[in-house]
């Protein structure tokens, strides 16, 4: 029993990485994809090799500020509407604490307890600390996931470069004749192995993962890569 009871203590579950796997993952895939669209799209026109150097890092550099802006500006909406839901609900907690109470233990009763148990957990959890018990079952803020916009802004950005610096490296080690088959290639290795990766992290399928971020990367490449084409025929 005792060993039962520590093994369920050390459990750890996979919903808990949810948030960073998510942004993460999604990062570096849009760096990735982004990056090597852009080096195949100048590449396919048959561009110089500096402006095709100057496009990939360019696009690097863009793309990690306008992901970092993006998230930023997201997040702190988000945060934004939490914190006033919380200043509404500390004025509630002070103006109406009978009438909070009869609403938070309403809360446990809808998930299933006996109205007498529900009145006492709602007694104790709100004599412990009232804003953090309706913010958590109330109004769904935990401390684990609310909202820190700098925070996620300097991870997407981060995980952006990660992705992103691989199409511009592969422009500053490989000639300009094979420059196009090893951007693509590389991409979609690169791919391959971060869907490989966000499945070991998050349980999912590895198939499954590894087959949706390759399709849609080469998709995205192959679609830049025949505009390029069409652009430098007609030029």
């Amino acid at each position: 029993m005792g060993t039962l009871q520590q093994r369920n203590h050390a459990e750890r579950h996979r919903t808990g990485r949810i948030g960073w796997l998510r942004a993460a993952v999604l990062g570096a895939n849009d760096g990735i994809i982004s990056t090597a669209s852009l080096v195949a799209g100048v590449a396919a026109a048959n561009a110089s090799h500096a402006s095709i150097v100057t496009t990939a890092v360019a696009g690097l550099v863009a793309g990690a500020m306008s992901m970092a802006a993006g998230e930023y500006v997201s997040v702190h909406s988000q945060a934004d509407t939490e914190n006033a839901d919380l200043d509404r609900e500390r004025r509630e907690l002070e103006e109406a604490p009978d009438l909070e109470h009869r609403e938070l233990a309403a809360i446990y009763v809808r998930r299933g307890l006996e109205p007498r148990l529900a009145d006492e957990v709602a007694t104790q959890l709100m004599r412990r600390d009232a804003l953090g018990a309706h913010a958590r079952d109330e109004l769904g803020i935990s401390e684990a996931g609310q909202a820190r916009p700098l925070q996620a802004a300097l991870a997407s950005a981060a995980s952006f470069a990660a992705g992103g610096i691989i199409p511009v490296l592969l422009v500053l080690l490989v000639s300009e004749e094979v420059l196009l088959p090893w951007t693509i290639g590389g991409a979609v290795l690169s791919l391959a192995v971060l869907g490989i990766v966000a499945a070991r992290i998050g349980g999912a399928s590895v198939w499954r993962s590894c087959a949706r971020v390759v399709f849609w990367g080469t998709f995205a490449m192959a679609l830049t890569a025949a505009i390029g084409t069409l652009f430098g025929a007609a030029s």
